[in-house]
């Protein structure tokens, strides 16, 4: 990688916020580079202030931001930087979103309701930005909000490493409501395993709570790995978990892309229906958000292959067998 980037005049340049900064360091320490330092501070009213150490002028510069609580500091230090970015005369910003704002808010479930992903994709256009990547999208529609190009990356290669060691002969793989069955029935078919689908039902008054109804797919007897894009309160795979081991299910394995973890997922996560959690890091995960029966999986070299195919001219879809 580093013979191509010191050639001709291209120059590529690996910035981070201040969210997830060893995530930037891991993607570029495979690229073999350095992150370019940036004076970040955040004043006592609460405003933002970045600034680059070094020239950046004519560069392809690629903002690292992961997206953990507080989101909304996040946003706006993101988009700070590409704002100074675009002041300092470079020449393409790819905007790196492991985990993308707001990506649950893709569409209008109500009346008078918000579509805030898109609105996260016209704040990024407006700043600035030119690209925009990230790793398993919430809805892939989100793909279209932004005027440009986008990267959307899949986790699934990274998981799949991980689960090969499991006896396929006693696998099902769970989708855990009926928005996933798509995402989870190519999982079925990487590991030659069958699909199961949990039934459930959302009070749309009432955010983060459900109700299991009911297993479509045989579970008796078998380990259950149960696939989503991502885990926040922990909920919705706990109630999974449970109505799994309640029918049968011989253990209970969750995979997830994005560990968001908010309260009290660490709780539920640890309960007796589970036995193991395996996610990745696009998001920080700190020591009290981390328990024994939890695997975290590194995402850095995902984003620094992706971001390489972009600088180079490559094909990120050649990454995922043209899936992406």
């Amino acid at each position: 990688m580093s013979e191509i980037k010191q050639t001709g005049q291209k120059r590529l340049v690996i910035v981070s916020g201040r969210a997830h900064p060893e995530l930037a360091h891991e993607v570029a320490a495979a690229l073999e580079t350095d992150v370019v330092h940036t004076d970040a501070r955040t004043f006592a009213n609460g405003e933002i202030y970045a600034r680059y150490d070094e020239s950046v002028r004519g560069a392809d510069v690629f903002v690292i931001q992961s997206m953990p609580a507080p989101l909304n500091e996040h946003v706006m230090e993101s988009l700070i930087m590409v704002d100074a970015l675009k002041r300092a005369s470079v020449k393409r910003i790819t905007v790196v979103l492991p985990f993308y704002p707001y990506g649950r808010q893709d569409k209008k479930g109500r009346g008078r309701e918000p579509i805030s992903a898109r609105l996260m994709a016209d704040l990024y256009k407006a700043a600035g930005a030119d690209r925009i990547m990230s790793v398993d999208l919430h809805a892939a529609q989100i793909q279209g909000f932004f005027d440009g190009p986008v990267d959307h990356l899949f986790a699934m290669p990274v998981l799949l490493e991980h689960f090969k060691k499991l006896d396929n002969s006693t696998l099902t793989v769970v989708s855990p409501d009926m928005g996933r069955v798509r995402v989870a029935d190519i999982w079925s078919d990487k590991l030659g395993a069958p699909l199961a689908i949990i039934h459930k039902r959302r009070d749309p008054l009432v955010p983060n709570q459900v109700s299991v109804h009911e297993i479509v797919g045989e579970v008796e007897g078998r380990v259950c790995l149960i696939v989503d894009d991502l885990i926040d309160t922990g909920r919705t795979i706990a109630k999974a978990a449970q109505a799994l081991k309640e029918a049968g299910a011989l253990g209970v394995i969750v995979a997830a892309t994005h560990a968001v973890f908010s309260d009290p997922a660490v709780e539920l996560l640890q309960s007796e229906f589970i036995d193991e959690v395996v996610v990745t890091d696009t998001l920080p995960l700190p020591p009290e958000k981390r328990f024994p029966s939890l695997t975290v999986l590194p995402i850095a070299p995902l984003l620094a292959r992706a971001i390489y195919e972009v600088f180079d001219d490559g094909s990120v879809t050649s990454m995922f067998d043209g899936a992406a």
